[in-house]
């Protein structure tokens, strides 16, 4: 992992979600069947999409434990 892999892998686990039933929620700690139910329907487009798709990812391999680590190990000042 190089050093913009870290960086990216940071700004994930800050992502939060930016509206409806889960605005202001950090993206990992949105129950997974909302994600299963946005990747039936479509990710928005954009980075909050993308960044929906890559949380998606981790949660559907139980990895998501990983970006509130990060968030223990490295929190924003």
């Amino acid at each position: 992992m190089n050093l913009t892999d870290s960086k990216k892998l940071i700004e994930l686990a800050y992502a939060k979600m930016h509206f409806g039933k889960y605005k202001d929620y950090y993206l990992s700690d949105i129950p997974e069947p909302y994600y299963v139910w946005f990747r039936q329907k479509g990710f928005p487009k954009g980075k909050l999409g993308d960044q929906m798709q890559e949380v998606y990812e981790l949660k559907i391999n139980s990895l998501e434990q990983l970006l509130r680590e990060i968030r223990k190990r490295y929190p924003r000042p």
